[in-house]
């Protein structure tokens, strides 16, 4: 029998290869991960808000399954539009479906504030304006930022081709450049992380939070698990 511990929902933007990849291969015993799309073109404003147009129909896909919980994936739909789009999103999802709700965004800092992470070093796969939206969520959020760059990226599927050696090595420099750095934060969901974690966490003595890690942990304690995940960094091993 599958699933008889909780369901968790997600939805992920229509390119993402990656996400929901990872989450499966570290789903805990009974837990079953429920998977719909919203349709994504490319990484950008408008992009994005073609996404968020979507969010109730997909929503009620996921409830049809009795989803514990309903997870909105792809970082940069809960921040494009400023401070407390998150939020937006969780409460949408839960009016249209009754079923808790929760944003990678919403998961990345509520992991930032639970590892004690105040000023992380951050990488991501955007490009510059979608990074300088982030910046500015995090700081009203009450997060300092020791720096930020991104890959560049506007398709989503780009993002997926990065191995997650390169995902490494592109975090650790973005690290060095920040000296007074407490965490490193990997913001998207279509770039593997889940390789990289311990090694980073070991080779800069840093926490290290990611959208894909964030997530997961996020959705499982909102379903009431206790689970932990040695292999996925502080996060999942400790909280």
């Amino acid at each position: 029998m599958y699933a008889w511990r909780a369901k968790i929902g997600r939805i992920s933007p229509s390119p993402e290869t990656v996400g929901a990849e990872e989450w499966r291969r570290h789903m805990p015993p009974g837990v079953c991960l429920v998977e719909t799309r919203t349709l994504v073109h490319d990484v950008t404003v408008e992009g994005l808000a073609q996404a968020v147009t979507q969010v109730e129909r997909a929503a009620l896909e996921l409830a049809s399954a009795e989803v514990d919980v309903i997870l909105q994936a792809g970082t940069a739909i809960a921040f494009f539009r400023g401070f407390g789009h998150d939020q937006q999103l969780c409460d949408r999802i839960t009016a249209a479906t009754g079923i808790q709700a929760t944003t990678s965004l919403s998961a990345v800092i509520a992991a930032l504030r639970v590892l004690g992470i105040n000023n992380p070093a951050i990488a991501t796969s955007y490009i510059a304006d979608i990074d300088a939206r982030l910046v500015e969520v995090l700081r009203k959020s009450g997060f300092q930022v020791a720096a930020v760059r991104g890959m560049g990226f506007e398709k989503s599927t780009d993002m997926g081709r990065v191995s997650p050696e390169q995902t490494y090595r592109f975090a650790r420099e973005v690290t060095r450049a920040a000296p007074n750095a407490d965490g490193i934060l990997i913001s998207c969901g279509n770039l593997r992380t889940f390789e990289a974690i311990e090694t980073l966490e070991v080779d800069t003595e840093l926490p290290v939070v990611t959208s894909n890690q964030a997530g997961l942990w996020h959705a499982l304690r909102m379903a009431g698990l206790p689970d932990r995940l040695p292999s996925l960094g502080r996060l999942l091993r400790e909280y």
